[in-house]
């Protein structure tokens, strides 16, 4: 049986006893374990010297990784710093769909092979999109606002002020990948017609009720439009004044992709102005939002603070596709999630 020096650089999210039972389960390895915690998410990350979104503790793991074969991490930043320091390092799996807190074309000059682990915040986010969707569609956090200021609103049974229903109603999701296809699925079982926009997609792996258009088409026909897209210089910005004008009036706009993707301050210039009806978001441009934002008073709006993938079944998911990942490095397999 091989014996294999591993780091865990956990945190309060994806913590290192998962990480330990998940590569545990491996057969024909024994692992000898060091641990470090990182204080995601209690302490929010930032960029940490070349690396985005990574909890600050770059000495925390120069002072771990010596002697270390393979690293399991989610916000450990691995800068050039930190892989300067790791000569014995082989293989780094970062428990995120991608490894924005890995400096990757440093680690491969170092012959350290990079992997992520993609898919294990699908269901959940998947999920909580719809939630952000039904929310807005019924107006829920106004419903709630009522109740919570000691009103019973029945006038609020009227034509001109109650909500929609996705039964019958068209939803255009741009992006269709894990989370994206997720919510597809479930808006065609609810009875709603799909529009997709991937330049990806194969049209022809669609599900009965789902169709591929472009962007305009998708803006012009739908009644709800859902954001799903990675966050990328081609479409940082896709959707801004121009595209919303585009959109039905009273139509509802979902992001819980990237706020890079969305203009916000012209998208509040449309829920002011009533030509969207509504709007939800677990992502914004600035996070945390800021105090003086206009989102916190914009009318018709539905927020979380960036919580879509907070689910304690995206946690055990992210370790067990990190110990496949390990597993597949120590058989020789290409592991999923492999970056280059």
């Amino acid at each position: 049986m091989r014996t294999v020096k591993a780091l865990l650089a956990g945190d309060h999210f994806v913590r290192n006893e998962a990480l330990a039972t998940a590569l545990s389960g491996l057969p024909d390895v024994a692992f000898d374990f060091r641990a470090v915690t990182l204080p995601w998410p209690l302490t929010p990350y930032g960029r940490v010297a070349e690396v985005d979104e990574a909890s600050d503790a770059e000495d925390q793991l120069i002072e771990a990784l010596p002697g270390v074969e393979i690293a399991v991490t989610q916000m450990g930043p691995f800068t050039e710093r930190v892989l300067e320091a790791a000569p014995d390092l082989r293989f780094l799996v970062c428990c995120r769909g991608g490894p924005v807190n890995v400096n990757v074309p440093a680690a491969t000059k170092r012959g350290i092979t990079v992997a992520s682990t993609p898919g294990r915040n699908a269901i959940a986010a998947a999920e909580h999109a719809v939630a952000l969707m039904m929310g807005a569609l019924r107006k829920l956090p106004q419903l709630q606002r009522t109740l919570e200021q000691g009103e019973w609103r029945s006038d609020l049974y009227a034509y001109d002020e109650c909500g929609s229903e996705l039964d019958g109603a068209t939803v255009g999701l741009i992006g269709y990948g894990a989370i994206g296809s997720r919510v597809a699925r479930v808006m065609l079982a609810f009875g709603a017609r799909v529009l997709v926009v991937d330049p990806a997609i194969d049209p022809r792996s669609l599900p009965v009720g789902a169709e591929v258009v472009e962007l305009d088409d998708l803006l012009r026909r739908s009644d709800v439009v859902s954001l799903h897209a990675r966050l990328t210089e081609d479409t940082r910005g896709m959707i801004g004044a121009d595209q919303l004008a585009r959109m039905r009036q009273g139509a509802v706009l979902v992001n819980t992709a990237r706020g890079g993707l969305l203009d916000y301050e012209a998208t509040i210039d449309a829920l002011e102005s009533g030509r969207l009806g509504a709007a939800a978001f677990d992502v914004f441009e600035s996070e945390p939002v800021p105090k003086d934002s206009r989102l916190l008073t914009a009318p018709n709006v539905v927020m979380t603070p960036h919580l879509a993938g907070a689910t304690r079944q995206t946690a055990h998911r992210a370790a067990s596709i990190a110990a496949e990942a390990v597993a597949a490095y120590l058989t020789g397999r290409e592991p999923a999630g492999i970056q280059r």
